[in-house]
């Protein structure tokens, strides 16, 4: 069983925090099958909302998955206690948002999507539901009248 983390990193103009919200959000991944190597042809999601029963009665992970090379059933989990935000603190720098707890199966690229919360560094305001696909987010922030913006998003994976 390996951990990998998903660290992001941004430059963050008048934003306080970049998160999620709820169970439902979807990390949008492509994943690498650890016995053969193969790579999944399309975007995969894990959630925290879905969980399925492994074989033996192990528990239950957020996604199992049977490579289509070699037939082996793969698992990986969300590490709920390491969710995180990332903050101003962190701008620019690479910064942990998620871990994932893998057994079989690794991810080797992540897509930034839709369900993100941008919070205001200015004011009070969060704009919910951003969408980060074109790796760039501007809004304005009218109780403070200052512009916000997200820009430059990247990612990489860790071994923890």
């Amino acid at each position: 069983m390996v951990k990998i983390g998903l660290e992001i990193s941004a430059n963050l103009e008048n934003v306080s925090e970049v998160s999620t919200i709820g169970e439902d959000f979807r990390w949008y991944v492509m994943l690498k099958c650890t016995s053969c190597g193969e790579v999944t042809s399309s975007w995969q999601y894990i959630s925290l909302e879905e969980n399925t029963e492994t074989k033996g009665g192990r528990g239950s992970v957020s996604m199992v998955r049977k490579c289509k090379m070699c037939g082996r059933e793969n698992h990986i989990d969300i590490i709920k206690e390491q969710l995180a935000a990332y903050t101003n603190e962190s701008d620019g720098n690479f910064s942990k948002v998620v871990a994932f707890e893998c057994r079989g199966m690794e991810p080797v690229d992540f897509e930034f999507r839709s369900g993100w919360v941008v919070s205001s560094a200015c004011s009070s305001v969060k704009f919910n539901d951003v969408d980060f696909s074109e790796k760039e987010w501007y809004e304005y922030d009218e109780n403070a009248n200052e512009s916000l913006g997200v820009t430059e998003l990247r990612h990489r994976f860790v071994k923890l």
